[in-house]
């Protein structure tokens, strides 16, 4: 029937009614052909050579693949298959999930797209509408890294704080929960997790000032099972025995301020020893000098946390940075693994931290096993195995100096959310890592905001010198690498150089290959012993998401997500080009032995001129003025008001040019 006969035979109130309907959750009636994913497919997701069920393939997030029809004598044969434009010009941080010849995908904003795998066919997408204001909520972008599939229907997070079920065969909304405070500046950027039919999710704004936990909600309703926090409340409003251990850990009055601890990005899952670990995220503000007066370890901030996952009810911590100053966030991929140690088997729990050493724990009981630095470090002499801490560098510790630091690693990390692979048959740890040092300057008298960047560190203190020589010498010494790591010797096995940082999540399959995209606009497969360039294809943007493979028919593809952006595309300045300037081209890749599918022509970064008003302004004034930029500003327009090629640089835009000019004339902004 059409829609004027239904206006005729019913009328305006059908008409409304069909309209709420349209909008309103509705059951999964739609879903009936979709082949439920359920306990057993993901404890058994590494036998599934087809798909891709669950955001590292399979609980322990190895990400590895058995998958071998691609392989070192053919990939030379690889080509693009299909490719699909999105709507999103901003950082494509996703790991897709693959389940019966569908590939789903998150984008930036939040948004859900699903396609045909074997032809690239748009079947359904989904708009959250993320206002546009949510933006100012986040440190690093409006990313979003991925979903989750429990029975017929698909979970993901948005950017403004909600939790969301959508049906998987249709796309339409089934429920949707708010899960935290709108109130105070948190987010959701990370990929939820489920187990049991619980969808775990965190949370972000650890550089904004929010308390972090860990929440499980039911897949069937949305309704709220658990909740953990990560660090304590007040004094006398911590009730648990794990908060009450935390709380003496702290000084000052820190819940005021929030304290950090944000679950964002990294989870894992063992079902043998059931439990979830969670890696926790850096304090809040970094310096300690104001979060935590006095010090104190600050739990569980920069922690690596095992829960029950049916009751959120802490079991062990290893915490990677007591007291953390630095933005040492302990949120990095975690990868749980079977390894030979002594000469006896050990269950362990990897992760390549932020701070540049890499840890093994025994996943059981949080054990630190072994640690070493895989990147120069320059604030730790290294990792004391029998305490389990840090050998600090006194120098370091801007909080008790108050003097500035050179740190390496600095807050970009030695490796930051960017997934790494384990291959279970070469033994080796691939790590997307990076080599870049940051001048921490604590602030002066640094008060809460209520809005942007609560970090106590001077931003427009330590912005890049105009000195040619010295932006020359910076910029050499900032660097990426892919980094082949042995976690029982723990030593480099090889490495392959990149001229600048922020390169991509990595894939290890069964065909001796590691696939890595790179911020110089390539992806590439490399040897999975040697490190070899076996293959690569220009994509015309920086690829920072990790790829997958899957196979329809006996056929093998593999999908990456490009798009330039997050942190270190927005907030470094000059640095954010080391590797040359990258233009946000935003597109779902997939490739195939023989694939023949072409890419349109790449354009050319372009930019307007730059023509700066006349300096009118005291010293003083411009002073004054850098300050404010560097704290409120520069985390997306860039340091020292140098953009990259994401976000508009603020220094050739004539809007802003002619604002301020018209403020002027009209005495808009006072005398001064």
């Amino acid at each position: 029937m059409t829609a004027a006969a239904v206006w005729v035979r019913t009328g305006v109130a059908a008409v409304t009614a069909a309209f709420l309907t349209s909008i309103a959750p509705v059951p999964d009636a739609h879903a009936a052909t979709a082949r439920p994913v359920d306990g057993k497919a993901l404890v058994s997701a590494a036998d599934d050579l087809e798909d891709w069920l669950t955001h590292g393939r399979t609980y322990d997030e190895q990400r590895f693949s058995p998958l071998d029809r691609i392989n070192a004598a053919n990939v030379k044969d690889l080509g693009l298959a299909w490719f699909a434009d999105l709507d999103t010009a901003r950082g494509q941080e996703a790991t897709p999930l693959v389940i019966d010849g569908t590939v789903y995908i998150t984008t930036a904003w939040s948004k859900v797209k699903a396609y045909d795998a074997l032809s690239g066919k748009l079947r359904w997408e989904y708009d959250p509408k993320v206002p546009g204001e949510a933006g100012i909520r986040v440190c690093c972008d409006v990313v979003n890294r991925g979903l989750a599939a429990w029975g017929r229907r698909l979970y993901f997070g948005t950017l403004d704080g909600r939790l969301i079920a959508l049906d998987r065969e249709t796309g339409r909304l089934v429920w949707s929960k708010l899960t935290v405070d709108r109130s105070k500046p948190y987010a959701i950027t990370g990929a939820p997790r489920v187990i049991d039919g619980r969808v775990i999710i965190g949370n972000a704004g650890g550089e904004m000032g929010v308390r972090g936990y860990v929440a499980a909600y039911d897949g069937d309703d949305g309704k709220r099972l658990w909740r953990f926090y990560t660090v304590p409340d007040r004094p006398g409003n911590n009730a648990t025995p794990h908060l009450k251990r935390a709380e003496a850990t702290w000084k000052g009055d820190w819940w005021t301020l929030g304290g950090g601890g944000t679950v964002w990005d990294s989870m894992a899952y063992d079902p043998r020893l059931d439990l979830l670990y969670v890696g926790v995220g850096n304090g809040s503000p970094w310096n300690q000098a104001y979060r935590s007066p006095g010090g104190g370890d600050n739990l569980y901030i920069d922690s690596i946390i095992a829960l029950k996952p049916r009751t959120g009810e802490y079991v062990w911590h290893y915490q990677t940075t007591p007291g953390d100053t630095w933005d040492f966030d302990a949120t990095q991929h975690l990868i749980l693994a079977d390894l030979e140690i002594d000469g006896r088997p050990r269950a362990v729990v990897m992760q390549a931290s932020k701070n540049g050493f890499f840890y093994v724990l025994d996943r059981a009981t949080g054990q630190l096993i072994s640690a070493a630095s895989y990147v120069a470090v320059n604030w730790a002499k290294g990792i004391d195995t029998q305490s389990g801490r840090p050998l600090e560098n006194p120098e370091a510790r801007i909080d008790k100096t108050g003097k500035p630091f050179v740190v390496v690693p600095g807050p970009g990390g030695a490796h930051s959310w960017q997934p790494m692979a384990y291959d279970p048959r070469t033994g080796l740890v691939y790590i997307p890592a990076q080599e870049a040092g940051f001048p921490y300057v604590p602030e002066a008298h640094w008060q809460e905001a209520a809005q942007g960047f609560n970090t106590g560190i001077d931003f427009a203190a330590a912005a890049m010198p105009a000195d040619p020589k010295v932006r020359a010498a910076v910029m050499a010494a900032t660097r990426g690498a892919l980094i082949a790591w042995d976690p029982i010797s723990q030593q480099e096995r090889w490495r392959v150089a990149f001229k600048g940082p922020w390169n991509g999540g990595v894939l290890a399959t069964g065909g001796g290959l590691v696939f890595q995209g790179n911020a110089a606009k390539e992806f590439a497969a490399y040897d999975a012993v040697s490190g070899a360039k076996l293959w690569s294809s220009s994509v015309q943007t920086g690829v920072t998401a990790a790829p997958v493979t899957y196979s329809i028919k006996g056929e093998q593809y593999v999908a990456v997500l490009a798009g330039w952006g997050g942190i270190w595309a927005l907030a470094p300045g000059i640095l954010s080009e080391v590797a040359g300037p990258v233009r946000n081209v935003s597109r779902l890749l997939v490739y195939r032995l023989g694939g023949s599918a072409q890419l349109p022509p790449e354009s050319p970064v372009t930019r307007p001129p730059l023509d700066p008003p006349a300096t009118t302004g005291t010293p003083e004034q411009i002073a004054e003025g850098g300050r404010q930029y560097g704290r409120f500003c520069g985390g997306c327009h860039g340091d020292a008001a140098y953009a990259g090629t994401v976000l508009p640089d603020l220094r050739r835009s004539a809007l802003i040019a002619d604002v301020i000019k018209r403020a002027n004339e009209d005495k808009a902004l006072g005398d001064k």
